[in-house]
């Protein structure tokens, strides 16, 4: 009779600590020429690879959340040549009315299910857009990389814009399947739950690192998903590598970009939830289904003035650091400044 039968256990190699944000500080590495912020552009120029196309804009995407990515906030972010990121629940509406857009500044969403393609079809034909964002929270799906070859077998000159995942592995896959922007984030959001209930993460500033070599051997652009809070951490993700930043929690709650304001207690708030939260499960899915869990939550925000003040805010940040540092725009920062790792990133004594 044969003894027990027994296994080699393999070993998991535990890679040193990964950062976010809140740990590092960028530093200027040399004496800077611009004389004054306004010399700084906060635009850039970019061509993408696969689909050969040019675009020039701030590098800056609104989520395509349900409270952000809307319509309103398109009217007030084109003026200031900032990108939105239309939800991919708004698609009926674009089907149902004619707009006039700005192929520049909003990019069509779509999930992966059959449902999202047939009526992305549909958009894709009217509005003929230059951004495609293909989304979903597991970019690591088979099922996610069939479509993104798919549609763009389908819209060969569309850029497209895919993800999200957090490491380098499946970027040569995806750069064949002809994305020209890698969404990086899982789990980094304000109101993503994906770590707490999953396990699933990457700290934010640690994937635009580790992913920045393999996505430039590739050609592929960089979008950091998720994870700001403050102007600074925007600039850290370009000088990470990220090309584009996409902003959620930012831009939530303003009253010119709100489309409900609820009144509690003499205030007045904005709802703001995750895609994958109990509210979203509810208004798109008859709830949520036995076999999953909500990944995200749903939060009010004490509504905010002008998001033209964010806006501006945000701008001024980072041609500030571009002066800093000597970029003369926000695509130069990588190049021109290090990144340091820090214990205690400001004095709060009074924040």
């Amino acid at each position: 009779m044969s003894g027990p039968l027994y296994f080699k256990p393999t070993c998991k190699n535990v890679s040193p600590v990964k950062l976010d944000f809140k740990d590092v500080l960028i530093t200027p590495k040399t004496f800077s020429h611009i004389r004054t912020r306004k010399e700084v552009c906060d635009k850039v120029r970019y061509h993408f690879k696969s689909s050969n196309r040019t675009w020039k804009g701030v590098p800056i995407f609104a989520s395509n959340m349900d409270s952000i990515g809307t319509l309103k906030m398109y009217g007030k972010l084109h003026e200031h040549e900032v990108v939105t990121c239309f939800h991919k629940n708004l698609n009926k509406k674009l089907l149902e009315n004619d707009y006039d857009l700005d192929k520049n500044l909003y990019s069509i969403s779509t999930g992966i299910n059959t449902d999202d393609i047939e009526i992305l079809k549909e958009v894709m034909d009217k509005y003929k857009p230059k951004f495609l964002c293909i989304d979903v929270a597991n970019g690591y799906m088979m099922k996610f990389l069939n479509t993104v070859n798919c549609l763009k077998s389908m819209y060969p000159d569309t850029i497209i814009i895919a993800g999200n995942i957090v490491t380098p592995e499946i970027l040569p896959e995806l750069s064949i399947a002809g994305i020209d922007i890698i969404k990086l984030g899982i789990g980094s959001g304000s109101v993503c739950t994906t770590r707490i209930k999953t396990g699933i993460g990457y700290p934010q500033l640690s994937s635009i690192l580790d992913c920045y070599e393999t996505a430039q051997k590739y050609d592929i652009k960089i979008m950091s998903d998720g994870g700001i809070q403050t102007p600074g951490d925007i600039c850290k993700a370009y000088a990470a590598g990220a090309d584009f930043v996409m902003l959620g929690s930012m831009f939530a709650g303003h009253k010119d970009t709100s489309e409900q304001i609820i009144n509690s207690n003499g205030c007045e708030y904005a709802e703001f939830y995750g895609m994958s939260s109990q509210k979203a499960n509810n208004i798109y899915n008859g709830g949520l289904q036995n076999y999953k869990t909500a990944e995200g939550k749903r939060v009010m925000v004490k509504l905010k003035d002008s998001v033209d003040d964010t806006v501006e805010d945000i701008l001024g940040g980072i041609r500030s650091c571009c002066a800093y540092v000597g970029a003369w725009n926000p695509s130069e920062i990588y190049q021109k400044s290090n990144i340091i790792r820090v214990q205690h990133q400001v004095n709060d004594q009074y924040l």
